[in-house]
């Protein structure tokens, strides 16, 4: 079997697979249309966020049989249109998922405590002490939002403060020792922290708007690090603006590009230079997932499940 690689990777991914026999081709630079006028030679191809599989790009691809996505997501790929072509697609969230939950945890912590605003004044001769007194994450009511992967490693995460975790799902049963799984309504009139950790789908497109947000009966404090799409920013501003929201940790943000590689290419949205502008909001460039560990781990688990696939 011949694969294409359209990103680079950790060395490990060709190195085991060239190992279990497979033939692989690495073409980083290529543009879309060059790449699907020679897609109908592979089998597979393996990539994270370059470009869209879209209904073209798959019906030039004749032999193709697996897509990897060398993350926890798949939604730059029509999966339907794949899967209907009996072409399997691959993910990792079991990868970054320990990344991810560490990532929301420390953003979490930094709001509380006003990391980055004391550093930033102290750097700046400022020794503010009352005004940067923090708040504590015991007693509190955490509330998680998508209870697969990443939801599950950050209910791991809080096991060692006194919270009650709560989980609100579109699943049944999803519920474990760590979090408890409840309707919206009662997540919604009890917790104190809400952390995103669903994946890019209709449902949950533009999902955190001004009618969800409100529907919460405490102020609350906000943390994504799933898809920015899933939050109206505007809402999120006007929420902040309001006190409705005590403050945000935003690791990904909804005028992204499709490729997560560039965001300042263009004049920014107003709501945006709020979002810069505010000591109670966090921000961080889509790299919640992104560690040293991580990398490696995204790796292997694509190349053990084509490994059970096709070996």
């Amino acid at each position: 079997m011949k694969i294409l690689h359209l990103d680079t990777n950790h060395e490990l991914m060709l190195n085991q697979l060239n190992d279990l026999g497979f033939t692989n081709h690495e073409d980083y630079t290529s543009s879309k249309e060059a790449v699907e006028a020679k897609i109908s030679d592979y089998d597979g191809i393996i990539l994270r966020s370059r470009f869209t599989i879209d209904k073209q790009f798959l019906d030039a691809a004749t032999n193709l049989k697996f897509i990897g996505r060398v993350g926890a997501g798949l939604e730059n790929i029509d999966c339907e249109y794949a899967e209907q072509k009996g072409i399997a697609l691959i993910a990792a969230p079991e990868g970054n998922r320990n990344a991810v939950g560490e990532h929301a945890l420390g953003m979490l912590l930094s709001l509380f405590n006003k990391l980055n605003k004391a550093d930033r004044e102290v750097r700046h001769g400022q020794w503010l002490r009352e005004a940067n007194r923090g708040i504590e994450l015991d007693g509190r009511t955490v509330g998680i939002i998508g209870y697969g992967n990443m939801g599950k490693a950050f209910a791991k995460k809080l096991r060692g403060f006194d919270v009650e975790v709560l989980c609100y799902d579109i699943k049944d049963g999803v519920g474990d020792a760590n979090a408890k799984q409840v309707r919206l309504e009662e997540f919604q009139e009890k917790v104190e922290v809400v952390s995103l950790h669903t994946p890019q789908t209709p449902l949950t497109l533009r999902m955190i708007n001004s009618d969800f947000i409100n529907g919460f009966k405490k102020p609350f404090w906000f943390i994504n690090t799933a898809r920015g799409k899933s939050v109206v920013t505007q809402d999120l501003v006007d929420a902040l603006k309001s006190g409705k929201i005590l403050g945000a940790g935003l690791d990904v943000l909804e005028y992204e590009k499709a490729s997560f590689e560039t965001l300042f290419s263009s004049e920014l949205p107003e709501a945006f230079q709020y979002l810069i502008d505010s000591e109670n909001v966090l921000l961080t460039p889509h790299v919640a997932g992104w560690t040293v560990e991580s990398k490696e781990r995204l790796a292997q688990t694509i190349v053990d499940k084509i490994k059970a696939k096709f070996c």
